[in-house]
């Protein structure tokens, strides 16, 4: 990541945990992923050269920064959704402040909604980073969205592992995902449809 960019993810995680720590309300946090969570799906996308990631979970675009910075080095464009419009404004504003808006496109939208509404293998890789207990009834448009070795990641799986524990079952019996969890920040389980 250049120079300025870097700085500001660095600012946005450490503003973030500052503003997390006294909150009991999880919904109230802004629950960014870890920076090592978000270094190794930014690899990823540069590794699979993908043109286009889509984000379920913005929040104030922490983790976009990261992803938007490895699609300027792939000529893609990531696609970041969240339910919250407070949390959309401040991605934009973060985004921008980073240099990399113009790899970003930032909704509005509902994750459902918004995996129902992309096309059928069209997406390179997907971050699931949101409402964990939702992630199960996305399984059905999540493989039908992801392109032949496409790459779902999904961050939370060590830290919130009762809250993903059917939705790792559904990857973990899919034949045509490869699965490895990585113990990295709160822990990054990913599936590579490799058929």
């Amino acid at each position: 990541m250049d120079d300025q960019p870097a700085r500001v993810p660095d600012d946005l995680y450490q503003e973030g945990r500052a503003h997390d720590g006294p909150l009991a309300d999880r919904l109230l946090r802004l629950r960014n992923m870890t920076p090592d969570a978000a270094r190794l799906i930014s690899t990823l996308i540069r590794a699979r050269r993908a043109t286009s990631v889509l984000e379920i979970g913005t929040s104030n675009g922490y983790s976009a920064i990261w992803f938007a910075d490895a699609l300027r080095d792939t000529g893609g464009r990531l696609t970041t959704v969240d339910t919250e419009a407070a949390r959309v404004t401040a991605a934009l504003a973060n985004l921008e402040r980073a240099g990399v808006r113009g790899y970003a496109d930032v909704r509005h939208a509902d994750g459902a909604e918004t995996l129902a509404g992309t096309p059928d293998a069209s997406v390179d890789l997907v971050v699931l980073d949101a409402e964990r207990p939702a992630y199960a009834g996305y399984w059905p448009h999540l493989r039908r969205v992801l392109k032949p070795y496409g790459i779902l990641a999904v961050d939370n799986v060590v830290s919130h592992r009762d809250q993903v524990a059917a939705f790792r079952e559904l990857l973990a019996s899919a034949a045509e995902f490869a699965v490895d969890l990585h113990e990295v920040g709160d822990g990054v389980l990913t599936g590579v449809r490799v058929r």
